[in-house]
């Protein structure tokens, strides 16, 4: 009988130890959600699209990065809510003018773009 105790407490503390481990099971990773932010970003998008690089600047504020590529043109805007890159193209002879735009939340996750220019709006830089 003096065999036994040993092993039961051995196996009985070597559970115990262990049990505490598959307390810290991490949740499964959640698919991101949409981030709305209120104040009729659907129309706010269309105002985006087909604007000059300067018409973003008097509606954002400063760009964080003006990044240009031949006739190309990449303007990026940022605050604590989202990231706006708005890709600029010529039509024509003309200055270019908003041909898309692509948005991320600060961590990289989705978000809508009406939104984030809604946010951008919101936050504006000087």
């Amino acid at each position: 009988m003096t065999r036994f105790a040993p092993k039961f407490t051995t196996t009985l503390l070597a559970a115990a130890t262990l049990g505490g481990c598959a307390s810290g099971v991490v949740p499964a990773a959640r698919p991101a959600t949409f981030v709305p932010v209120p104040g009729g970003g659907g129309t706010m998008l269309t105002r985006v699209m087909g604007q000059t690089g300067s018409a973003l600047t008097a509606m954002f504020g400063a760009p964080i990065a003006d990044v240009r590529e031949g006739d190309a043109r990449k303007l990026q805007y940022g605050n604590a809510t989202c990231v706006l890159d708005a890709y600029l193209y010529p039509k024509g002879k003309s200055e270019p003018v908003v041909s898309y735009v692509d948005a991320r939340q600060t961590d990289g996750s989705p978000i809508d773009r009406a939104s984030c220019v809604v946010a951008l709006q919101i936050g504006k830089r000087k």
